[in-house]
């Protein structure tokens, strides 16, 4: 449920559903390598400007929920 209500300001830009309507879609990743690729947002190995500013505003537990919620969609 957490995930799910942290997915909310996700799903500004990306698609719930999966699509990729310009921006990559994030649903059914594999836990693990979703919190990798926050982590890399987060301390700048993934340069995007927007998904930097995200992952730096989200706490571990914030982006673990995340994972979880994203990984259970596909």
């Amino acid at each position: 449920e957490y995930g799910e209500y942290l997915a909310q300001e996700c799903t500004t830009c990306h698609q719930r559903d999966g699509t990729d309507r310009g921006i990559p879609a994030i649903t059914g990743w594999p836990q693990d390598d979703f919190v990798i690729a926050m982590h890399a947002y987060r301390i700048g190995l993934r340069p995007h400007q927007v998904m930097e500013m995200m992952a730096r505003r989200l706490a571990d537990d914030q982006i673990a929920a995340l994972a979880a919620y994203f990984g259970g969609l596909d």
